[in-house]
């Protein structure tokens, strides 16, 4: 059976998005904020601060406005949602916001009591439980602050990826961005040349792949078989306007970020 092509856009970090956009949400989680946080903000239609985010929407959102008083900026910048166990978020930032609810619609909600999933985990389902189903398929979940810092907190980002495998969810550092490209799609990634690349890779976490195929990278696979411990494709370069996988196993796709863009 063919399987159903999934095209993959970064156009979010361009300042207007294409009019083919993707509906996109935007969750803050406890690293320092990307450059690009206030252009995530702008494109965004519901965003979420995953516990301790919250500090750093809180802290450092101002820090892109010098010209403005902080107060302004975060009058302009309040979340629709804090949802996580709360055990990072401070006691006077959890207190602005939540005495902005009036105002804003801001929502607090204290999953204390589920321990067996992270607040990315806890963001995610509440975006998805909160999105009609006729909705899914065009929705794109950002995701700031889930690469850099622990190591097993990274690791637990990527777990999330593949956990909800089926969404177009991307994690997003000042680097690079990374997201799964599902085994049960053929893929179509569209390169925004003046945000994003040259460099790139293909990562198989979670079981080795027998079998992928791409094009439009410098060092094409051809029915390649990639696992640790063997073949991995990092450090590849794209080469045009678009970039082809198809594998038989979900992979990781990573590229770059440009330092500037427009």
């Amino acid at each position: 059976m063919e399987l159903a092509i999934m095209h993959h856009t970064a156009g979010f970090l361009l300042p207007t998005l294409p009019s083919d956009s993707l509906n996109y949400a935007l969750i803050i989680l406890n690293q320092r904020l990307p450059r690009f946080a206030p252009l995530l903000w702008n494109h965004a239609k519901i965003r979420l601060c995953a516990d301790g985010g919250a500090n750093r929407l809180f802290d450092e959102m101002p820090l892109f406005f010098p010209d403005l008083s902080p107060l302004d900026v975060r009058q302009r910048y309040k979340p629709d949602v804090i949802k996580g166990d709360m055990d990072s978020i401070r006691e006077d930032v959890l207190d602005y916001y939540t005495k902005q609810v009036t105002s804003c619609g801001c929502d607090t909600i204290d999953e204390s009591h589920d321990q067996d999933t992270t607040d990315l985990h806890k963001c995610i389902a509440h975006i998805t439980n909160s999105t009609p189903d006729s909705e899914k398929s065009n929705l794109c979940i950002l995701v700031t602050g889930a690469l850099g810092g622990r190591f097993d907190h990274e690791a637990g980002n990527i777990n999330v990826l593949y956990r909800f495998s089926g969404m177009r969810i991307i994690l997003l550092s000042d680097d690079c961005l990374i997201q799964v490209l599902p085994k049960t799609h053929h893929h179509k990634i569209h390169i925004q040349s003046s945000a994003v690349g040259p460099h790139c890779g293909l990562i198989p976490i979670g079981m080795p792949s027998t079998c992928t195929t791409t094009s439009g990278l410098k060092w094409n696979l051809s029915g390649t078989e990639m696992k640790f411990g063997g073949l991995v494709s990092t450090s590849n370069l794209v080469t045009g306007e678009m970039v082809t996988v198809n594998s038989d196993t979900d992979l990781l796709w990573t590229i770059s970020i440009k330092n500037a863009f427009s």
